[in-house]
């Protein structure tokens, strides 16, 4: 009887097991067993089926914007414009554009890392359509890359199985049961955003961590309030620092200016080098004289150097960006910011001066008409020179330099330039309500 048992048990031991792989296998696209957990390769148990009924396309990089999200270039019968605006399936990984989350750098550089490295990429919907998201700017879809062995392997699945994504509507898609195999994995071997530990790349510190453009598109939401940036240092002049940071999705650069006092000394000064790129810790402050925003209260303590509100140093080697310019494009050009938030899209207008505040451009031909400078000796202007000019095309630019010299060390005057053409490069900069280029060395302005 004991015999017995024991045969019946492992029979329908056996049974079990196999109505349990026919049933698990479903009909959504998946291939085989994500069941075995020997295999935790999730992303390669699906394969990517060009016969299905899926829209499919092989695309180029455009922008990445972060771990879920790029932007490809597509032909235009599938999108116009040919770009599609893609939000990857399944997943929905940390914040990395606008408010800073744990682990969301780490996921959008793996997202770069792969799509960069890859000799094709392919998206696929989900069904027999292209689909867009809820926010109606965006494209679902699987982002497939080849790799090294010439498979292509679903690099959504490779995100979750890496615990770098949470789920976003996972198991009701097409590869659902994978995302669900990969996310339950992700979970049992605590990798990063399910590991319980801190991201060595994210701010543990009282200031909202966040990018550069966020803050630049929203100054007033966080006026007086502490923020923690990432920027490269372009200008030192009088107390304080101008600090740039690049978006792809926009193809701009955002600047604001930082002051520093007199409170720094020794390492915090060094940071604050030009080329360096830093982490800012401030609180963000608006001056009506000069109608102008800056950030202050910036502070770094020798004796506590894992402070998180120490400055800190990320890199050097940096160059300011001066972006070519036309004074057409300062003067009247506006851009378009789309912002998501949760489920949300919505889309401002800005003037272009305003969002390149603080960044640094570069322009040519331009023919001085007027200019004037600043004689007053109590001033701390005292010598800068202010020029109205002129681009081919008619349209006027403001030109500020801080007080240049010559190889006698005499104060240069307007008169040095007016009748002339120049080209220059500064820090696009705002003076009672007018937009203007500030130019803080004589090797960045050139006569002719």
């Amino acid at each position: 009887m004991k015999s017995f048992s024991k045969s019946l048990f492992a029979a329908l031991l056996a049974l079990f097991i196999v109505i349990c792989a026919v049933g698990c296998a479903g009909d959504t696209g998946d291939t085989g067993d994500t069941g075995d957990t020997a295999n935790t390769d999730f992303a390669s148990q699906v394969k990517l089926d060009m016969t299905s009924e899926t829209k499919k396309q092989e695309v180029t990089v455009k922008a990445f914007i972060d771990g879920d999200t790029t932007h490809f270039n597509v032909p235009t019968d599938v999108v116009a414009g040919g770009v599609l605006k893609a939000r990857y399936l399944g997943i929905n990984t940390p914040e990395s554009t606008g408010k800073i989350e744990e682990y969301g750098k780490a996921a959008s550089l793996y997202t770069r890392s792969k799509l960069e490295n890859t000799s094709s990429i392919i998206i696929e919907s989900d069904n027999d359509k292209w689909n867009l998201d809820s926010t109606g700017g965006r494209y679902l879809v699987w982002v497939w890359y080849k790799a090294d062995d010439g498979e292509y392997r679903n690099l959504n699945i490779e995100i979750l199985q890496n615990g770098l994504a949470i789920a976003s509507s996972s198991a009701n898609n097409r590869y659902g049961q994978t995302c669900v195999a990969a996310i339950a994995y992700a979970k049992e071997q605590k990798l990063n955003v399910y590991s319980g530990q801190n991201d060595p790349d994210f701010y543990y510190g009282e200031a909202v961590e966040l990018t550069l453009k966020e803050l630049r598109c929203n100054l007033n939401d966080y006026l007086n309030i502490k923020v923690a940036f990432d920027g490269v240092i372009t200008v030192n002049s009088a107390n304080s620092v101008y600090v740039e940071s690049y978006d792809e999705e926009t193809d701009m650069y955002y600047g604001i200016s930082v002051y520093y006092g007199y409170g720094l000394d020794g390492n915090g000064l060094d940071i604050l080098s030009v080329g360096n790129k830093a982490r800012i810790v401030g609180s963000v402050q608006y001056y009506e004289t000069g109608d102008s925003y800056q950030i202050s209260g910036v502070s770094y303590r020798a004796m506590r150097p894992n402070d998180p509100n120490n400055l800190k140093k990320l890199g050097d080697g940096y160059l300011p960006a001066y972006v070519p310019t036309t004074a057409d494009t300062f003067a009247n050009s506006t851009v378009t910011i789309e912002q998501y938030h949760d489920d949300t899209m919505t889309a401002s207008e800005y003037d272009y001066a305003y969002l390149a505040l603080g960044s640094s451009i570069e322009m040519r031909d331009l023919k001085v008409l007027s200019g004037y400078t600043t004689n007053d000796e109590a001033s701390s202007s005292y010598g800068a020179v202010t020029l109205i000019c002129s681009a081919v095309d008619g349209t006027t630019v403001q030109i500020r330099t801080s007080p240049l010299k010559d190889e006698n060390g005499e104060l240069i005057s307007e008169n040095a330039y007016i009748g002339k053409y120049i080209d220059v490069r500064g820090v696009v900069d705002r003076y009672n309500g007018k937009y203007q280029i500030k130019v803080f060395t004589g090797s960045n302005i050139t006569v002719y």
